[in-house]
């Protein structure tokens, strides 16, 4: 029988692990964890609900060390508002004692107040695509010291015609960083960003 012990955590998330009440992976995180940690390009297939916030957040969190940056080191795209909010609670509750400046931005809500948010400085950028490109090419976002680039829902994404604003976004990032994707499918549109990109 799996447990998060096995994961060998860091105590503040293994602790924020305990207080959540969880013990046992479930498949994707188990699958994932090792992969990631070591620094290679996935993708996962996995339905929503499968756990895989957590699979991609615990390897990230667990090779966390403090960095004097005020620019994103991990950029989570997602495709929905909702998915935002609901990413920036998990990260939120997996870094109850860590000290990571978390941000969730998406459209529909006044871009400047976003604007200060982000020049306060973060960590962890959580954003839908739209959102992130517009303060991108605003020069207010800036990839330079981005190492994790996850795509959730990546087939999603595509549906709801993000393409163009995802390949900006890639094409503003540093080559050498790592990709964590997560798709509920396998689509033709995906297998394409794939080799393009990727």
């Amino acid at each position: 029988m799996a447990t998060f012990e096995q994961f060998n955590l860091p105590k503040s998330l293994q602790k924020a692990i305990d207080d959540l009440g969880f013990t046992t992976p479930t498949p994707i995180q188990e699958k994932s964890f090792n992969i990631i940690l070591s620094g290679k390009d996935v993708m996962g297939i996995a339905q929503t609900g499968t756990g895989k916030t957590f699979a991609y957040l615990l390897p990230i969190l667990k090779q966390w060390k403090f960095q004097p940056t005020d620019a994103p080191r991990v950029a989570i795209l997602v495709p929905t508002r909702e998915l935002v909010v609901q990413v920036v609670e998990e990260v939120e509750k997996l870094t109850k004692y860590m000290s990571i400046r978390t941000l969730g931005i998406y459209g529909g809500v006044n871009i400047n107040t976003q604007k200060t948010s982000v020049y306060e400085g973060i960590d962890i950028l959580v954003g839908t695509p739209g959102r992130v490109m517009d303060l991108a090419l605003d020069n207010v976002i800036r990839f330079d010291e981005t190492q994790k680039l996850v795509i959730d829902e990546f087939d999603e994404m595509l549906n709801l015609g993000f393409r163009v604003q995802l390949t900006s976004i890639l094409a503003m990032m540093k080559p050498k960083r790592q990709n964590i994707l997560f798709s509920a499918t396998m689509t033709e549109e995906v297998d394409a960003i794939l080799n393009d990109y990727f």
